[in-house]
């Protein structure tokens, strides 16, 4: 029996923060009872514009507010979402900075939460030069660091 293709699209939006030091911040998150390594971003909703959604987003996780938006790239390959049997994944990513003062902790330490409980997570910062794709959890994200590092942004 042939499987129906996806009918719907999940759209994420995720920002790309390099700091002075060359480093790009990513999140350590516990959610959908997976452990995830990621770029910090989210869900795309109904209505919302894709660089709002990113601030929104940054508003969210970190009490940070962003600016400087610029497009880096949207997927432009076939991607089923990992978590939903019906959605096909589009993700867009933009470079940006924080501004100052920046309002949330980083740690050196993946997964620096006390519990594996949905909803936690933690920020940190990877020099980019080191930063392994293969350490980030989802096939996007990785097709992106390996761009990060042809580019040398």
């Amino acid at each position: 029996m042939n499987q129906a293709p996806p009918t719907k699209f999940t759209i994420r939006v995720y920002g790309l923060f390099i700091n002075d030091q060359n480093e790009i911040l990513i999140t350590d998150e516990f959610q959908l009872n997976t452990r995830m390594t990621k770029f910090p971003g989210g869900g795309l909703h109904f209505g919302e514009g894709t660089k709002d959604c990113l601030k929104r987003e940054m508003r969210e996780e970190c009490q940070q507010e962003i600016d400087d938006i610029k497009h880096f790239y949207t997927t432009d390959f076939y991607q089923k979402a990992l978590f939903f049997d019906d959605h096909q994944l589009l993700s867009i990513y933009y470079t940006a900075t924080l501004k100052h003062p920046v309002n949330f902790k980083t740690s050196s330490s993946p997964f620096d939460f006390a519990e594996m409980k949905n909803g936690n997570q933690s920020f940190r910062w990877v020099k980019l030069k080191t930063l392994n794709p293969d350490e980030l959890t989802f096939p996007i994200d990785k097709h992106v660091a390996n761009l990060l590092k042809r580019t040398g942004i």
